[in-house]
């Protein structure tokens, strides 16, 4: 793997966990109600998406690898430039449901690099 593969996928890896961090033990009731935790939530995913366009440039045969990469990438156009229609209840499905799942996949290419 290329070393700069490996920085976009450590990025990725490093946004993800602190996105985890910044939800542990909180409600959606408590993300939705915290304009501080949803900036810092959104700036994250904002970093896994331009990380993962970023990636598919240089090296597309190891994005294969990611699930749903195209989605993830898609969903970063959405925080950047459609702020304005940002769903809350979106966000927290997407940081509850498959964040885990991106992590796992980045930790687990990382680690057979």
């Amino acid at each position: 793997m290329r070393l700069e593969s490996k920085k976009y996928l450590f990025n990725v890896r490093q946004a993800s966990e602190l996105v985890m961090q910044f939800v542990e033990s909180k409600t959606f009731r408590d993300y939705s109600d915290n304009p501080l935790l949803r900036s810092g939530v959104e700036r994250q995913l904002m970093v896994i998406g331009e990380a993962l366009n970023r990636l598919v440039k240089i090296d597309t045969k190891l994005m294969q690898k990611i699930s749903d990469y195209k989605k993830i990438i898609s969903f970063r156009n959405i925080i950047v430039h459609g702020y304005d229609i940002i769903d809350d209840e979106t966000v927290w499905g997407v940081v509850t449901s498959s964040l885990p799942r991106l992590h796992q996949e980045v930790v687990a290419l990382l680690e057979g690099s």
